[in-house]
């Protein structure tokens, strides 16, 4: 049984690159510019530092299996399932997986998402069947 995590690859190479670039040209902006106050170095640091934290959580997203659940971390929220909870797995045609909960709600797992192809269905596949193997109860209804 699989139980790696399950992480997007086209989002973090894009998030992680634009975090270093961010990062990179504002060093040079604040180099270069002539007469920068220290408000407007620190404007511009904190800007940058916003954005490369937006950067690095899209990059960290990730849905991390265990023998007990499922641990979703999306871009703002970390959610913990156990296996019962996780009725159905669906991608379809929404940018990421989509899980059909116990509770009649719904939960997006951005670990898996669509711009990454065949591999974002075979993921979405692996998930599927550790939710079927997982998340049998006395009833399995």
């Amino acid at each position: 049984m699989d139980l790696t995590p399950f992480r997007p690859r086209l989002a973090r190479v894009v998030s992680l690159a634009l975090a270093v670039v961010v990062a990179a040209a504002t060093v040079v902006l604040v180099v270069v510019m002539p007469g920068l106050t220290a408000l407007d170095v620190t404007s511009f640091a904190l800007l940058a530092v916003a954005i490369v934290w937006f950067c690095w959580r899209q990059a960290s997203v990730a849905a991390v299996p265990d023998e007990d659940g499922l641990t979703v971390r999306n871009l703002m929220v970390t959610t913990r399932l156990t296996w019962p909870q996780v009725v159905a797995v669906r991608l379809g045609d929404r940018p990421w997986v989509q899980l059909d909960l116990a509770d009649g709600d719904t939960l997006a797992v951005m670990g898996i998402q669509r711009a990454d192809g065949e591999r974002a269905l075979r993921e979405a596949r692996r998930l599927s069947t550790l939710v079927a193997r997982l998340s049998r109860t006395d009833r399995d209804d």
